[in-house]
């Protein structure tokens, strides 16, 4: 699939804002840390990933009923739902230079179409020493999900059944998207959201 950037202007992915927070002095010891164990841009974006991946939990898989949302709070309390670690990988890229967005998928909440549909995040990063944009999901591995970093197949922690009308969206988003933040910000048991309240498909502003 080919990747649509929805800005030019690398600067743009390059921002601080309220959940991208990596001005807060966490994220910057964090970034600092990875930075400084890895030899290129290359090896800090992979280590920033498994990182985020392996070292926050989802928030589903332990049954926390917990909902963090800045990055600082996902590094503070070391857990967060997909929407919560993107915005957790961003921010420790981000600090660093390297340009980074949100993508989108629409799966099925379970395993089949009856059981609905969910809006997951994962990140798109722009490497410099190669050129090109790509995408990692740091939601976290378990029995059934192997996500990875990858230079060339990309292995992402779900692929997508379009017979179950699923979708993988191209769009690299500069924010993430206003109805996953809305999302985290209007709900107060994270067991609860994930099973009623999370947003089903992407939705144009106005």
């Amino acid at each position: 699939m080919e990747l649509i950037a929805e800005s030019n202007s690398f600067a743009d992915y390059l921002a601080a804002t309220e959940e991208i927070d990596y001005e807060h002095l966490s994220i910057r010891e964090k970034a600092d840390e990875l930075y400084k164990s890895s030899s290129n841009e290359i090896e800090f974006v992979k280590t920033s990933f498994e990182f985020v991946r392996d070292q926050i939990a989802h928030s589903w898989d332990i049954q926390s009923m917990r909902i963090t949302c800045k990055a600082s709070e996902v590094l503070y309390f070391k857990e967060g739902i997909c929407y919560a670690k993107s915005n957790l990988l961003g921010a420790i890229l981000r600090s660093k230079g390297i340009p980074t967005g949100f993508c989108y998928q629409r799966l099925t909440l379970g395993d089949t179409p009856s059981t609905g549909y969910c809006i997951h995040a994962l990140n798109a990063s722009y490497l410099a020493s190669l050129g090109r944009w790509i995408r990692m999901d740091a939601r976290g591995n378990k029995i059934g999900v192997n996500a990875e970093f990858s230079l060339k197949k990309e292995q992402l922690a779900f692929p997508i059944r379009e017979a179950y009308d699923e979708i993988d969206y191209p769009t690299i988003y500069v924010n993430p998207l206003f109805q996953t933040i809305t999302a985290l910000k209007q709900n107060t048991d994270c067991l609860t959201m994930c099973l009623h309240s999370l947003p089903t498909e992407i939705e144009a502003l106005g």
